[in-house]
């Protein structure tokens, strides 16, 4: 996944603080969550973004999808750099941008195929925008903030608006986390399609986005990553005390 948006030079040092009275879409409404995304732990929304996409590999329906098209298994790296640079595209430019309205218009065809329900499409738009929050919170330099996770919450539900789907639980992100734990408990399952996904393309993924002292353990520290119900549902073994620890300590 690519790290930054094809927006104007300095155009995120110009975004003002989230409020409440920002119209939706515009980068005012959620200004403190792009600032925290592109400028001050950029690289642990990078990994939280993978981390988040990975994780949409337990819930079968999605496996089967991904791993049917062929993609994910031969060009990983290309299919996760385009779903990360239109993510960072959103957040950096605005959905109200012209960038904006045209990744926006790529997405709904994208996931018009058979197969991908509002349902499904709400768990992965939560993986993104959670997850990436997690990791922050666990391995940043310190937590997000209110308002920062009040603006991702803003973002989070402005996104799913302009994909026609239904307004997030409860009017914030701790709703919208609830709901993503009930729904993996209902639904994480293990198949050949996430396991075959996790081998060919997730731990690759991963792994890229690991500090160059950790490459040679790479797969087991990739692995470290994913919680008991995720590893359970791809079928990983949960790695070595030592190397979960070398893990958290290299990534803080």
């Amino acid at each position: 996944m690519t790290a930054a948006p094809h927006g104007p030079a300095g155009a995120v040092g110009a975004v003002g603080a989230s409020s409440a009275s920002a119209p939706h879409g515009t980068l005012d409404a959620y200004g403190a969550y792009t600032r925290l995304v592109l400028e001050t732990m950029p690289r642990e929304s990078r990994i939280g973004l993978t981390l988040g996409f990975v994780r949409t590999f337990g819930i079968p329906d999605i496996a089967h999808v991904l791993h049917g098209t062929g993609r994910m298994t031969s060009e990983p790296r290309s299919r996760a750099k385009a779903t990360g640079a239109a993510m960072f595209t959103l957040i950096g430019q605005g959905l109200d941008s012209e960038e904006g309205r045209r990744t926006v218009q790529h997405l709904r065809k994208v996931h018009e195929r058979p197969g991908i329900t509002p349902e499904l499409m709400d768990y992965v738009l939560a993986c993104f925008t959670v997850c990436p929050l997690r990791f922050i919170d666990s391995h940043g330099h310190r937590s997000a903030t209110h308002d920062e996770r009040a603006a991702a919450y803003a973002f989070h539900r402005d996104l799913s608006a302009a994909l026609g789907l239904p307004a997030p639980r409860d009017g914030q992100l701790e709703g919208v986390e609830r709901w993503m734990r009930a729904y993996e408990r209902r639904h994480f399952a293990p198949t050949e399609a996430g396991r075959a996904l996790w081998k060919s393309a997730g731990r690759g993924l991963l792994a890229a986005r690991l500090p160059a002292p950790l490459a040679p353990l790479a797969s087991a520290v990739a692995a470290s990553l994913l919680d008991e119900p995720l590893r359970t549902a791809l079928g990983v073994r949960r790695p070595p005390a030592p190397v979960r620890a070398l893990a958290a300590l290299a990534l803080r």
